[in-house]
């Protein structure tokens, strides 16, 4: 049985999981500006617990945005970091899509609506339906205003992740808020990379790459530059 492990940082949440014979060992903290002090101590401390070293693992799971820039490229960094060191594939998985997976976890619902807050009045949107226990994209992830979001007329089972929070409109789009599931969770990304470790899909390090979907930030210049 394959040993994987998961970390994300791409959201105000911090997070980290491990499949170990069977069961699902995870840390979760929400701090927003904590990642790069929390991320490598949570690895450590399911490794501990699992009386494991890194290299023993089959690979190596990260979340590949969307997600805000910098939490992004501290997953993507750490990630590379690590597979470079103890020589582990690496397997992408979407941010959305974990929001997704964690509604799926909390409520059974086998279709569901995932929205991060993309900032700069801006939305990032994924629709998701569970096919062999993963849920997969049915709706393709973009980033938009709300208002521009535009949603097939089947409502879904559940809505997840901090959009909805900032955009309470788009959860007409659902028939139900799954409050439990705010932040992406390492530990939803488990059934996606299992799924894609089995099939071979996996990256080296050197190959790895963020999915930012926002094409380009629009940067204000301070006075004077």
């Amino acid at each position: 049985m394959s040993l994987l492990m998961a970390i994300d940082t791409a959201t105000e949440a911090c997070s980290a999981a491990l499949w170990y014979e069977g069961d699902i060992l995870s840390r979760y903290e929400v701090a927003p500006r904590g990642h790069t002090e929390l991320i490598l101590p949570m690895v450590q401390s399911l490794l501990d617990e699992a009386g494991i070293t890194l290299s023993r693992l089959d690979g190596l799971a990260f979340g590949r945005g969307p997600g805000s820039f910098t939490g992004v490229r501290i997953t993507l960094g750490v990630a590379q970091g690590l597979a470079f060191g103890a020589g582990l594939p690496l397997l992408g998985v979407s941010n959305l899509q974990a929001l997704a997976q964690g509604a799926h976890r909390y409520t059974g619902c086998t279709t569901a609506l995932s929205a991060i807050d993309a900032r700069m009045g801006e939305v990032y949107v994924g629709g998701f339906t569970l096919k062999d226990g993963v849920m997969s994209p049915t709706l393709a992830e973009t980033v938009q205003p709300p208002e521009a979001v535009a949603i097939p007329q089947t409502r879904w089972q559940q809505a997840a992740g901090s959009g909805f929070v900032t955009y309470p409109e788009l959860t007409a789009h659902a028939q139900g808020l799954c409050e439990a599931v705010p932040f992406p969770d390492a530990r939803d990304m488990l059934p996606q990379a299992r799924q894609d470790l089995a099939a071979g899909r996996v990256q080296t390090a050197a190959e790895a790459r963020p999915v930012y979907l926002r094409d380009k930030v629009t940067w204000q210049k301070l006075p004077g530059r």
